[in-house]
């Protein structure tokens, strides 16, 4: 059972929340909180597995939260859940610790799948936000070349890792390449072999600075 807290600052969005994540199996939700400094109260007195966390709110808002869980319960993973996908909240959240950041308009699966990925240790972006998270990078300015992980990759790896980078689903870079899902599963438990990297996020984050290599 993942035991959840909701922050969010209007009580609609709680209890609506509160509702559809109680049907899902595996999922309780332990307590609610209307801002970042009770949200840190809650955490500290309830231990929830995951927080989702909203971004704008009164007195401290998420971001701030955020950090200060990440710093005093390390064993809490926080999930941002948001209305705002501004580069700076994105950017500023997942430095914050945070594990993962949707868009309130998901869908209640993809909710609950990114719950579950991030209580499991990985990290989760919504469509779209991949390049908004890896933007404030700086481009070396000297000329790139191949690390060797990535250099030992097939083919038809390089291929799925671009994909990856674009924010692609499996089913979309199947339906790209003409390969089944279960393919490509494949070629992503390779190249995270080869790369060793914990996720698909993490391997496109690794491999971004090279992606106009790879794909030549």
């Amino acid at each position: 059972m993942i035991r959840l807290l909701l922050v969010d600052d209007q009580n609609i969005v709680r209890k609506g929340l509160r509702v559809l994540l109680e049907a899902q199996a595996g999922f309780q939700v332990v307590g609610e909180a209307e801002n970042g400094k009770q949200a840190i109260a809650q955490v500290e007195s309830l231990q929830p597995d995951v927080v989702l966390m909203d971004v704008r709110m009164p007195e401290m808002d998420g971001v701030a939260a955020t950090q200060i869980i990440f710093q005093q319960f390390p064993k809490t993973r926080v999930l941002v859940l948001s209305t705002f996908d501004d580069d700076d909240y994105v950017v500023r959240a997942m430095q914050g610790g945070a594990k993962g950041y949707l868009l309130k308009d998901s869908q209640v699966e993809e909710l609950a799948q990114a719950i579950r990925a991030v209580h499991s240790g990985f990290t989760q972006l919504g469509p779209g936000l991949f390049d908004k998270a890896v933007a404030p990078i700086p481009q070396p300015l000297q000329p790139l070349t191949l690390p060797p992980e990535l250099a030992e990759l097939t083919r038809r790896e390089r291929e799925v890792l671009c994909l990856i980078a674009d924010g692609a689903t499996n089913r979309e870079i199947a339906e790209l390449l003409f390969i089944s899902e279960r393919t490509v599963k494949n070629h992503v438990t390779s190249i995270l072999s080869r790369l060793n990297q914990r996720d698909r996020l993490q391997a496109a984050l690794f491999a971004s600075p090279f992606i106009p290599l790879i794909r030549l």
